[in-house]
């Protein structure tokens, strides 16, 4: 029996300094981060400062892969299966890694369960645009078209259970409407699909509508936040615009397979820190309309709390109102 006892030491001796000698040596290849969307939304933009945050501090190469469909799950499926060793990376967000079991019962991976948190990497409030020629003007003039004519409105979003759907269906949920949704692969041919005039509005963190919003191309009509956009000074958010239950500005974060171990954890997440703290990064975050990350709200824990509060937040209010 003690024979056994000390076999079971020794060979947990054995696995820990393995352990730690490829977390020392990490990363001593090519690592995929995986971005479950299509290249040109927030998602990818997002993904792409990440991993080359990682690139500089690490000295080896962080590669984007976008990985669509089934709003972010595909992606985020095929990260949570991947070997837990750390060259398999998701950069994922509020909704592949909190509130899509309110929309897929059957998703192959728990988002809680299933991923080791790395650090929160950005969060951007959304901004309800619509087509140029929509006939509203304003947030109240939207309202009161939209809850007149429901069944006329097309609305687009980057598939059932993204950033783009859940913002707007809390928009809907709000003011009880039920228009029709309409699926892209990313908010990038959403966005394609507006300038076209095939899709009315959509819902989308400002960052992904930016450009368009700017050059007149499409227009924004309020924020759904507690304080306006500095990239967008002359819209009025939702709180100013009593309906405050559209509160949406998604986090992104980076996660690891679950079982992946501490130290490679850890490192990531020191290289992320470092990466934050930049001042260009923090410019080109800024200048995509986010607001900076404070160190308290870093690291794995961090983004772990708050991976479980906006599920506690969100998913009863998504869940009643996709049962509508």
């Amino acid at each position: 029996m003690v024979g056994l006892l000390r076999a079971a030491i020794l060979a947990l001796m054995v696995a820990s300094g393995i352990s730690a000698a490829r977390a020392e040596d990490y990363p001593a290849r090519t690592v995929t981060i995986i971005v479950p969307f299509a290249a040109g939304g927030p998602a990818d933009i997002t993904g792409r400062i990440v991993a080359d945050i990682f690139s500089r501090h690490l000295g080896q190469k962080f590669l984007v892969e976008n990985v669509v469909g089934a709003g972010g799950t595909t992606g985020a499926l095929r990260a949570a299966k991947a070997n837990a060793d750390g060259y398999t990376l998701l950069s994922g967000h509020l909704g592949t890694n909190a509130l899509a079991p309110a929309f897929y019962p059957n998703l192959g991976y728990d988002p809680q369960k299933d991923f080791a948190p790395v650090g929160l990497s950005a969060e951007y409030p959304e901004v309800l645009v619509a087509r140029k020629d929509f006939p509203a003007n304003n947030f109240k003039e939207f309202v009161a078209y939209a809850k007149a004519n429901p069944e006329k409105l097309n609305v687009g979003h980057a598939g059932l259970g993204s950033v783009s759907y859940i913002g707007c269906l809390l928009l809907h949920s709000a003011m009880g409407i039920k228009p029709t949704l309409v699926p892209f692969t990313g908010t990038g041919p959403v966005l394609n699909a507006m300038l076209a005039g095939q899709v009315d509005y959509e819902c989308d963190p400002v960052l992904g509508t930016l450009g368009q919003v700017q050059a007149g191309n499409v227009k924004a009509l309020v924020v759904a936040a507690r304080k306006r956009s500095p990239l967008l000074p002359d819209v009025p958010t939702s709180y100013e615009q009593g309906l405050p239950e559209f509160d949406c500005a998604p986090f992104y974060g980076v996660f690891a397979p679950a079982g992946t171990p501490q130290a490679i954890v850890d490192k990531l997440a020191e290289a992320l820190t470092k990466g934050l703290n930049e001042e260009a990064v923090l410019k080109r975050l800024a200048e995509l309309g986010a607001e900076p990350i404070e160190p308290s709200r870093r690291g794995p824990k961090a983004l772990g709390e708050l991976v479980k509060n906006e599920a506690a937040r969100l998913l009863p209010i998504l869940k009643a109102a996709s049962e509508k």
